[in-house]
């Protein structure tokens, strides 16, 4: 099939290709993940070329290829410039989108994806909270099918208060209890801001201030995402407690 078609997305990353050119890759709504070429972006510096940086939200003019399609038009649908004002702003939007990359397939449509990587990239611009990307994680986890045991032993079943919920294994899927425990450890206070994360309390977890209970939350919520995609993220360094 060829041709052009319309369709809007989120721009994951970019390459060079040749001396002018640049392969974008975009989540885009109805199309699912799409590898396109724009080219001549990169002899000026031309709007066209601005709208198709990572983290960009963007209308698209497109025509099918072969193997690549190519980007005619590109028009923003929102300002790249809040994620740019802040380093923190800038690094936590390249974490989100490179989880939608790795979660994203070729041609395959997924409009969830595409409306969570919106959605992230705009609160991260309005409030960079510590807990926008781990949230973003586990959200993204547990839409994929990974939604993790928070409420009972994932062996003995056993819950609160007859037991103390103190571990997490992600091969078991889940919280542990005290005779049971395997995985690592996790704190009371960390359980419980999973549970608002995952439990309708989102904008609660994400009013939180950073300390260690959401670097832990962070660490966990990077452990679990490359434990389900097999493989390190590049960000992964921003998140985890050193």
């Amino acid at each position: 099939m060829s041709g052009l078609y319309h369709d809007v997305g989120v721009v994951l990353r970019t390459y060079k290709l040749g001396e002018s050119d640049k392969i974008v890759v975009i989540h885009t709504l109805e199309n699912g993940k799409v590898r396109a070429v724009a080219k001549g972006v990169r002899k000026t510096r031309s709007k066209f070329g601005a709208r198709l940086e990572p983290m960009s939200h963007v209308k698209l003019l497109l025509y099918r290829g072969r193997e690549l399609d190519i980007v005619s038009q590109a028009e923003a649908v929102e300002s790249l410039s809040p994620m740019l004002s802040s380093l923190d702003r800038a690094s936590q939007g390249l974490a989100a989108v490179e989880a939608v990359d790795q979660l994203s397939l070729e041609r395959e449509p997924n409009a969830a994806l595409y409306r969570s990587a919106v959605g992230v990239l705009r609160t991260i611009a309005a409030t960079p909270s510590p807990l926008n990307v781990p949230a973003f994680y586990w959200k993204l986890l547990a839409r994929e099918g990974f939604r993790p045991e928070l409420h009972s032993c994932v062996r003995c079943e056993e819950s609160e208060p007859a037991v103390q919920l103190v571990a997490f294994d992600l091969s078991e899927g889940g919280v542990l209890c005290r005779s049971c425990r395997s995985g690592q450890a996790i704190s009371t206070p960390a359980l419980g801001l999973l549970r608002d994360i995952l439990g309708g309390r989102l904008q609660h977890a994400l009013d939180q201030e950073e300390s260690s209970v959401t670097h832990e939350v962070s660490a966990l919520a990077t452990k679990a995402l490359e434990y389900q995609i097999e493989r390190r993220l590049k960000a992964v360094a921003m998140f985890e407690v050193h």
